[in-house]
């Protein structure tokens, strides 16, 4: 069943190339996605404003606190001793909310209208980005306000993720298209980069228009999407992408079928989900569980979003502590660490592609991880020069395995030969994977705020630690996998490899 054809869409149906609609589509979600990404970063440029060494600052001639007082300058609750414990519970509110809404986010997408959905999701995420901006101007100084509308936002922004993917995955069809899904990848680490960027512009002065700026562009950027988002190619008479022609050839041939180990990649599970066939019945949580692979890559990502999320909320805070720049500086710093990001994401997709071995990619990037993140720690504050090349180097090394994790445990769980091309089982795959990281990304964010306080050394010992395990946790799952081939019981395709790499998603 067709979507309603979105408004303002009427005057692109007279450049009807397939091509065209495609490009502007892949082009159309990646700054969706940039703008979900944006919204989530100006409170980790914001901390460093919300608690500051007030001796280092002059007193202003109006200010009404006493000569005494140390903290003038710090906003309230955020204004004691216990600071990073308050900003870790902040953080944790939205991770903890969003880890929670992943699971059932994609039980609501199915059934309504793409198009809706993710308006509806990029409105309210702006509304609440600004609220907490909103915060300063109307002088709120209670805890529970910021931490509720962290939950809030946390809850809507799960629209953005399935639905976008989804919308890819009704355009494009089979093919290698790893540089260019490489590079639609980074729109989680562009999204970061405009984020800080932004919120540094005012971060020393009004910090509130560091959370309404991005909140505006965001519902802006919804209205976009309401006008211009095109869910099915049938809509602008574009020819759709190849499909199976039935389940029976799929039971003969599993390895021919577009649904299949030919076309490994997570848009081809979301475009099967719109076939005209028989429905088949919805696999169990528990029966989820039991597909060999989901646990372990589950876990894996699990730590490898532990480290990632660690670094995006409080890498601003400890180079404005470690190294003593402006709240500015450290903001506009720490992009560095995105653009490592975009670079070591592309550069993973690439060599996986040609060596045809994303585990062992992965693995090799892992490993790396822990010692440049180390040597960051030690060194890297010394000089400008050093910092930079260390917060590049560990943004690549960090969130590449990120991606290519994410993008191996969508590809192979699509090839298990158990599914058959079950869009049911691989959307309740997916929920249960994305969740489990989420949920690391909820814990790395708060275990910093409670460890930040006994030194940031132990932070960086904590984060080697999640990286050697989500390192043991692929090797292990390797190891499984060989057991199993040697049992009979093997998958169609061994865990973390894929016969025809295709393209390439993040979370």
């Amino acid at each position: 069943m067709r979507s309603s054809l979105a408004p303002g869409v009427w005057f692109l149906r007279t450049f009807s190339r397939d091509s065209w609609f495609r490009g502007f589509i892949l082009l159309l979600t990646f700054f969706i996605y940039t703008c979900y990404h944006m919204s989530r970063k100006p409170i980790s440029v914001v901390k460093s404003r919300l608690h500051q060494n007030c001796s280092e600052l002059v007193k202003p001639v109006n200010d009404s606190h006493s000569l005494n007082d140390t903290t003038w300058c710090d906003w309230a609750p955020f204004d004691k001793n216990n600071y990073k414990e308050l900003l870790g519970a902040v953080d944790n509110a939205f991770l903890v909310a969003y880890a929670i809404g992943m699971f059932i986010s994609g039980i609501f997408g199915e059934r309504l209208p793409l198009r809706y959905y993710l308006s509806a999701g990029m409105l309210l995420s702006g509304l609440f980005t600004s609220l907490f901006g909103l915060g300063y101007f109307w002088n709120i100084h209670m805890l529970w306000y910021f931490v509720l509308i962290q939950i809030c936002n946390g809850l809507v922004q799960t629209t953005g993720w399935p639905s976008v993917v989804t919308c890819v995955g009704n355009w494009f069809g089979k093919g290698k298209r790893g540089l260019i899904m490489g590079i639609w990848n980074s729109h989680t680490s562009v999204g970061n980069i405009l984020g800080s960027l932004i919120a540094g512009v005012w971060v020393n002065e009004q910090w509130g228009l560091s959370f309404v700026a991005p909140g505006a562009v965001t519902a802006a950027m919804g209205v976009i999407t309401f006008l211009f988002l095109i869910e099915y190619p049938e809509d602008v008479d574009c020819t759709a992408p190849q499909h199976h022609t039935s389940n029976q050839d799929n039971a003969e041939d599993l390895g021919n079928g577009p649904c299949t180990n030919k076309e490994s990649s997570l848009e081809s599970a979301a475009r099967c989900s719109k076939e005209p066939s028989v429905q088949p019945a919805a696999i169990s949580f528990l029966g989820a569980l039991r597909i060999p692979g989901v646990v372990e890559f589950s876990l894996c990502l699990l730590f490898a979003k532990l480290v990632s999320y660690t670094f995006l909320y409080w890498l601003p805070l400890y180079i404005f502590n470690v190294a003593h720049f402006s709240a500015k500086q450290a903001g506009d710093l720490s992009t560095l660490f995105d653009v490592g990001g975009i670079m070591g994401g592309i550069m993973a997709g690439l060599i996986s592609d040609y060596t045809n071995g994303r585990a062992t990619t992965c693995c090799i990037m892992l490993i790396l991880a822990a010692p440049m993140m180390f040597l960051y720690n030690y060194i890297g504050q010394n000089g400008i020069t050093n910092s930079i090349v260390m917060l590049i180097i560990c943004g690549a090394l960090v969130n590449g395995p990120y991606a290519l994790i994410t993008t191996a445990v969508s590809a192979d769980l699509g090839t298990h030969q158990s599914l058959k091309g079950n869009a049911k089982a691989l959307s309740t795959v997916t929920a249960i994977i994305d969740g489990t990281g989420s949920i690391g990304a909820a814990l790395g964010p708060l275990l910093a705020g409670l460890i930040s306080p006994t030194g940031w050394n132990n932070v960086f010992y904590m984060l080697i630690s999640a990286d050697i395990l989500a390192c043991l946790v692929r090797v292990l799952g390797g190891w499984q996998t060989l057991l199993l081939r040697g049992s009979g019981r093997a998958l169609a395709v061994p865990l973390g490899q894929r016969q025809d790499p295709g393209q390439s998603f993040s979370l």
